[in-house]
Formats: structure tokens, C-alpha cells, sequence
């Protein structure tokens, strides 16, 4: 008998819903207000008053509006604990990932999708060898590591979990140390030199193509001697799977955790071709577009000058800018200096010249976030690292990669923290020019002034080959192909006062295949230096403006250079069509890559479509030719030989399928298609994405024009994206004759925490092509902080 319920009773109970609603809804909006406050107390204080163990005298420090630190200091070492206590302060989580990459610690935080990335780092072994590299620096060097690790502990400490919202569930980070620092250096070589993964993509497709069929597919190989040592013609099919196995196993950018390919820009004019009497310098180097920046942007008064310009969250010295006495940037040089080996084990270890060698061992476990530990076996041959015990399963075969960027440290061998601090101390073109050779890796390009004079001189070290080019792995049983040596300093291309009064780089070949020290063969168009070229030689006579505006110039050399052709060519698409209309724009396009007009998207939509269509057909993958844009122009250019028999049959439906494409996304009018619709620069974290409402909070994007061709570079490095997630995230113009009128902008702001208005505050300016001075006293004062000994 079902029981019946008086009126009242269930007014009562209606009562207790409510209440136990009420009271839910309470402890939810308690909980939401709990972790907003939590999150809010991560920024940090606007006046600050800290103790730094070991400094030698307080330390005044001011922020401006823009989140631009100066700093006054009365030693280096005190300069150091500063800049520590700044990057703890406004980049503490962009910090620990770094080191937990270069130190194969991402799975403890990140979980089973990061273990290809910690598996290959605990294979190479860049904290064992930062480790080793410490002890060794000189011990000015060393004084400034450790200061500025001192720095970071005080903030750490003084904060806690609530330095950045990062921490707050997984509480305050790990000690900072100096073997931290040094691994950013390391991290960047291996970022900024990367044949290994060519080699790896050539050796994975040998079965299918040969490699002379694969590197006569490369554009800049034409005029490169064939390799100097003969290959075997039959691809080991063991070797091919294990080459394959190895290139899926590590991601490649835009995935999580990895950076882009290497590119910049830089330039300079002597005082004769300057309004103002002495050299003007430029540079912005090319690096990913993400959040927060790769650079923070400091002034820091020390004895002996000043330094202004871009600092690295992590490292104590000035990587980019000027001092007092003169401006330095850096482009990539894109030489070899890395080879795989193939390596035979067997009883006693591994075949040697000498006769069988027992690997160097060891064992390493990781821990993983959510699952169990991974513990793997790591092996080291006389090459170096054993790249495919990195793999989950072991092969019967083994590849060892030597490379530059993990040579031991020496005295003459140095970290690149020794050939920064030598550069923020130098005073002469000479002395940048000692600087350059004081560090082993990464090989790149110095454009440095003075007040007197401009020099372009080779960082790093190149690796002297027995025999062969190091374009194709090696055996490594019989020495053939050993490193017997390695230049640098004035054995490397350098140039000091040109007779043409200007210096250019812009990642092209800096020394032809007749130089004596062998560079590779694996090199990039010139694109970028054409129009840098060009824009030098417009006017006799330069100033700092000038060398802005050429910053975020928008004309793309690679356009001016196909299109003619393009357009002469007996296409025939049907009348009417978009194609047809398509064509039409492209007529009377001059070749500026802005974002209000179609012709940058339509150009580079059916250029990109045109090369995914060739790579199939030939059955090649984008790795072993290089940039699109330079593979384009080669199978437009008339040494493509059979890569392009039917060219304009094979253009006329790229251009059909990429119209469509863009029809399906934009609309079916060309002439309303606009480059700024995709064509936008995203600023987002890897580790942040994974986070549903943090995500949203610490994104951000912009439209902006330029693409892979332009001095405003922008490009996604990807066939078929158009967005922009490889640029110039920092740009500095500098005036010798009177620094304070040195140009500087860095991209998205200052702050690392997403909730901080200084966290997107540089975005605009940034995309606008603007830039602005770092005087010595700024307008606005955002915050202030005093170091105590």
C-alpha cells in the first residue's frame, strides 16, 4: 500500500532541497572563490624587499609599465642574483620545464605522452654532461651561475607554491642550480643543429629511394660535390625499420615539447653608410611563437657599462643586444656537426678498429605521472650516445650519434655560458671575435659592432672528417669516416669591415663547397637575403627607422622570384572558374605578403599544394628536401630534371584542389579571401593546453602579415597550415653612436603568468611592426624591488 505524504511534509522536504542547494552551491562558489584568490596570490608584489645569500651589496631594482626590469647593480655576481630573482619571479614554470626537458623529467609532470621526449634526453644524456661541464668553466663564469642561482632560491623560497599558478597543486619547485642554467645552452645547440634527424629521414627512405636519387632532389645541392665517401647501394632493411621506428618516436614541432627549425635574420652597416656616423645592427632571431615568450627583455647597470636587450628565462647573461661598447645578434649557420654511426655489438661489446669495445652502460629510470616507472638502458660507443636504446624495443642493430653539442667540456672546448659572459664583457670586434670560438655549440653566425667597425664571425666548432660528408650514416666499425679534429675562430668563415660597408645573413650558405673546413650540404634558400640585400643598397646612407621598417618588411623575394614564371606558363583553367579568377588577382599582385589583401593566401595555398603533390608522386617525405618554398622554386627552376616532367598539368590541379580548399573555409569569392583570416600568430603552452579552462586563459592570438619569405616571418613550418607559429618573437635595432636610441620588442610581454596584464601587453606593439626605447629612467614604474645581502 503505497504511502501517502500530507502537504506539509513535503513542504518540509522541499525546505531541506533548498538548504542542502543553497549550502552545495555555497561550498562550490567558496572553492571557485578559494582558487581564484589562490591563483591571484601568484602574482607577484609590486614593492618587494629580499634577502639574497652571498650578495655583496643591496641591489636597486625598477620595473616599468611594459613589465622592462632595470637593474643596478655593484658587481656581475650581483647583477647575476638579480636577473635570477626576475626570471623566478615572472618566469619560474617556463624555467622548470625547461630543465625538466634538458633533464628528461617532462612524464613526471606531463605522463605517458611526454616519454618519447624524456626517453631521448636521458639517451643523450644533457644533464650528466652540463654536470660534468660545470666544474671546468672559468670561475667568472662559474661566480655568475652561482649568483644567479642564489637569486632564484630567494624568490623560490620567499614565494613558495604561490610563484606561479603552475605550482600551486604540485607545490614550490626544486632548488635552482647551476647545472640548470647550463642546460639551456645545451638544449639550444641541440635545437639549433639538427642533420641527425636529416640523416635519420634519409636512411628511413633508403629502401625507396636511393640517396644520390635523394639528395639531387635537394635545391641547394646542384653546385655541392656528390659525397666523398662511397655508400653501399643496397639498404639494410633491419637498419631502414630501425631509422623509421626511431623518426616516429620523436615528435616533431609544432608537437609538445619541441622547438622549430632554425632561422633569423641579421644585418649592419659601417659608420660611412650610417646618418649617424658609426655602425647600425640588426637582428631577430627566429625561434617558436608560444606563451610565454623565449625572451625577457632586461637593462641591467653594472661596473664596466651597461647591457640592454634580450635575456633567456634561466640563464644569468645577455644572449642578445648591446653594451656599452657594442651590439651583437646571431643567426643559425646550419652547418654539420652531427653524424650517425652504425655501430656492429657483439661478444665483448662493439666492433672498434682497434678491435671489440664494451659499450659504457648505465641504467635510468623514469618517473611517469599516472603510471608505472620506466626504466631503461642507456649506451654509450667512442661516437657517442646510443640514439636507439631511446626506442621502447631494442633492435638487433645500433645507431650512435656524435655530435658537437655533446663533446666534453675542456678549456678549449667551452659551454656556451663562457662565450656569453665573454660577450657581455666585450669591449672590441676583436674580443667578440675570441668570444665566438670560446664555445663549442651551437655553430652560428655573430654579426657584432663596435663604434668603429662590423664583423660576421662562425661561432662554434665544425667537425673535421676523416672521409665522407655527413650527410648519410656511416659504418663505424672501420674509422673511415672518424672526426679527426674540429675547427673554429679563424678557421670558420668571418669577415671583419667589408669594402661594401654592409653584412647580411639571413641562414643562407655562408662559405661555398671550395672553403677548406667542410660545412655540410644541408642548406636553406636565400630568400630573406636577397631582400635584405636589396633594401641595403636602396640608400646610401641608413638610420634606426630605416632598419625597423626593414625589420617588418612584407615583400617576399621567393614570390618575385616564381611568380613571373608562374604566370607565363599555358595553364588554361576553365573561364570563370576560381582558379581563372585566382590567376587573374595573381596578375597584378607585387608580391607583399599583407593581410588585407587574397593573393598571399591564394600564392601560398597553391604553392604548398603544388609541393605536398610532388613530394607523394615522388614518394618522398618534406625532410629530405628542405623548406617547401626551396623546393618549389626548384621544381619551377630548370635543373628539377624528371622531378617535374608534367609541370604545368601538375600546377593546374594544385591550383584547382588548393581553390577549392580555400572556397570550402573562406568562401566562394577569390577576391574576398583575406591572408589575416588564417594566417594568425598563436601564443599558447604545450603543458597549459591539456588544462580545459586554463587554456583559454593562457591563449591568445593575432593576425599579422608575412610568411616563411619575409623579414616579417611568420610561418608555420607545416604543408597546409597557415598559421604563424615560427618567428621573429624578439627584435632589436641598435645604435653604436648612442645607445639610448637602440630599438627593442618582444613578444607576447613580460610576465609568464597568464593572469598578469604584463603577460599579452607587448602583443600589439609587437604586431604592428613598432619597437621602443629602454631608457635609464622609465616613464611609468609598474613595481620596484630592493635585494638585500
Amino acid at each position: 500500500m503505497l504511502e501517502t505524504r500530507s502537504p506539509r511534509s513535503r513542504a518540509t522536504d522541499l525546505k531541506r532541497l533548498a538548504r542542502l542547494a543553497g549550502a552545495t552551491t555555497g561550498l562550490i562558489l567558496l572553492a571557485i572563490f578559494g582558487v581564484a584568490v589562490s591563483v591571484w596570490w601568484t602574482l607577484p608584489p609590486s614593492r618587494q624587499t629580499l634577502r639574497v645569500a652571498g650578495l655583496a651589496h643591496p641591489v636597486a631594482i625598477t620595473l616599468d609599465g611594459t613589465g622592462i626590469p632595470r637593474i643596478r647593480a655593484r658587481s656581475a655576481e650581483d647583477a647575476a642574483a638579480a636577473l635570477g630573482f626576475l626570471h623566478a619571479r615572472d618566469r619560474m614554470f617556463q624555467m622548470e620545464l625547461m630543465r625538466r626537458v634538458g633533464s628528461g623529467r617532462v612524464a613526471e609532470i606531463a605522463g605517458p605522452a611526454a616519454l618519447p621526449i624524456d626517453r631521448m634526453m636521458r639517451v643523450l644524456g644533457l644533464r650528466r654532461r652540463a654536470a660534468a661541464a660545470y666544474p671546468i668553466l672559468p670561475p667568472g663564469v662559474r661566480a655568475q651561475l652561482d649568483a644567479y642561482s642564489r637569486g632564484v632560491n630567494a624568490e623560490i623560497a620567499a614565494r613558495g607554491r604561490f610563484i606561479a599558478p603552475e605550482f600551486l597543486l604540485s607545490g614550490a619547485p626544486e632548488p635552482w642550480t647551476p647545472v640548470d642554467s647550463l642546460l639551456w645552452g645545451r638544449l639550444m645547440a641541440l635545437t639549433l643543429a639538427g642533420n641527425w634527424r636529416t640523416e635519420l629521414a634519409r636512411l628511413a627512405l633508403s629502401d625507396r629511394v636511393p640517396l644520390p636519387r635523394q639528395l639531387a632532389l635537394q635545391p641547394e645541392q646542384a653546385d655541392v660535390p656528390p659525397p666523398q665517401a662511397s655508400l653501399r647501394p643496397d639498404a639494410d632493411p633491419e637498419l631502414v625499420r630501425l631509422a623509421s621506428d626511431l623518426d616516429h618516436l620523436l615528435p616533431r614541432y609544432p608537437a609538445a615539447y619541441t622547438l622549430p627549425g632554425e632561422a633569423s635574420d641579421e644585418w649592419a652597416v659601417d659608420g660611412a653608410h650610417s646618418v649617424t656616423g658609426a655602425p647600425l645592427l640588426a637582428g631577430d632571431p627566429h625561434l617558436a611563437l608560444g606563451f610565454p615568450g623565449l625572451w625577457y627583455l632586461a637593462r641591467i647597470d653594472r661596473p664596466g657599462g651597461v647591457l640592454t636587450g634580450a635575456t633567456a628565462p634561466g640563464v644569468p647573461f645577455l644572449v642578445l643586444g648591446q653594451n656599452t661598447h657594442i651590439a651583437w645578434t646571431f643567426t643559425s649557420n646550419e652547418a654539420d656537426t652531427q653524424d650517425l654511426f652504425i655501430e656492429h655489438p657483439g661478444p665483448g661489446g662493439y666492433a672498434t678498429p682497434g678491435g671489440p669495445r664494451p659499450f659504457v652502460a648505465r641504467t635510468e629510470r623514469i618517473r611517469v605521472r599516472g603510471a608505472p616507472d620506466t626504466v631503461i638502458t642507456v649506451r654509450e660507443t667512442r661516437h657517442g650516445p646510443v640514439i636507439s636504446d631511446a626506442l621502447p624495443d631494442r633492435h638487433g642493430r645500433v645507431l650512435a650519434v656524435q655530435m658537437e653539442a655533446l663533446a666534453p667540456t675542456t678549456p678549449e672546448h667551452d659551454d656556451i655560458a663562457a662565450g656569453l659572459a665573454a660577450l657581455d664583457d666585450a669591449t672590441t670586434v676583436a674580443q667578440a671575435g675570441r668570444a665566438a670560438a670560446a664555445s663549442a655549440a651551437p655553430v652560428q653566425n655573430l654579426l657584432v659592432a663596435d663604434r668603429n667597425r662590423i664583423a660576421l664571425f662562425t661561432t662554434g666548432m665544425v667537425p673535421v672528417r676523416r672521409a665522407g660528408d655527413g650527410s648519410f650514416p656511416q659504418d663505424g666499425a672501420d674509422g673511415a669516416h672518424d672526426w679527426t679534429g674540429a675547427a673554429s675562430g679563424d678557421a670558420l668563415p668571418h669577415v671583419v669591415s667589408p669594402a661594401s660597408g654592409h653584412l647580411l645573413n639571413g641562414n643562407e650558405r655562408t662559405a661555398g663547397p671550395d672553403f677548406p673546413v667542410y660545412m655540410g650540404r644541408d642548406w636553406t634558400g636565400d630568400w630573406r637575403a636577397r631582400r635584405i640585400r636589396e633594401l641595403l643598397e636602396r640608400r646610401p646612407q641608413h638610420d634606426v627607422d630605416d632598419f625597423v621598417r626593414m625589420q617588418v618588411d612584407t615583400t617576399s623575394a621567393f614570390a618575385g622570384a616564381v611568380l613571373p614564371g608562374l604566370l607565363a606558363r599555358p595553364l588554361h583553367p576553365a573561364s570563370g572558374s576560381r582558379s581563372a579568377v585566382s590567376l587573374a588577382l595573381l596578375s597584378g599582385w607585387d608580391g607583399r605578403i599583407t593581410g588585407d589583401a587574397p593573393q598571399p593566401l591564394i600564392f601560398n595555398a597553391w604553392m604548398q599544394r603544388f609541393v605536398a603533390d610532388r613530394l607523394q608522386a615522388l614518394d618522398i617525405d618534406q625532410a629530405i628536401v628542405g623548406p617547401w618554398t626551396d623546393f618549389a622554386a626548384f621544381l619551377l627552376g630548370p635543373r628539377s630534371g624528371d622531378a617535374c616532367i608534367d609541370c604545368n598539368q601538375a600546377l593546374l590541379l594544385a591550383l584547382d584542389e588548393a581553390t577549392a580548399g580555400l572556397a570550402s573555409t573562406h568562401g566562394r569569392d577569390p577576391r574576398a579571401w583575406r591572408w589575416s583570416g588564417p594566417h594568425v600568430a598563436v601564443f599558447d603552452n604545450a603543458f597549459l593546453t591539456a588544462l580545459p579552462l586554463v587554456r583559454t586563459l593562457a591563449r591568445r592570438s593575432i593576425a599579422i602579415p608575412g610568411d616563411d619569405t619575409t623579414l616579417f616571418r611568420a610561418g608555420s613550418g607545416t604543408l597546409g597550415d597557415f598559421g604563424a607559429r615560427h618567428g621573429a618573437a624578439y627584435r632589436g635595432v641598435y645604435d653604436l653612436a648612442d645607445p639610448a636610441r637602440s630599438r627593442y620588442v618582444a613578444t607576447p610581454g613580460q610576465s609568464g603568468n597568464w593572469i598578469s596584464a604584463q603577460a599579452w601587453n607587448l602583443m600589439h606593439r609587437w604586431a604592428s611592426g613598432d619597437s621602443m626605447m629602454i631608457p635609464e629612467k622609465p616613464v611609468t614604474i609598474s613595481a620596484s624591488a630592493t635585494l638585500l645581502p
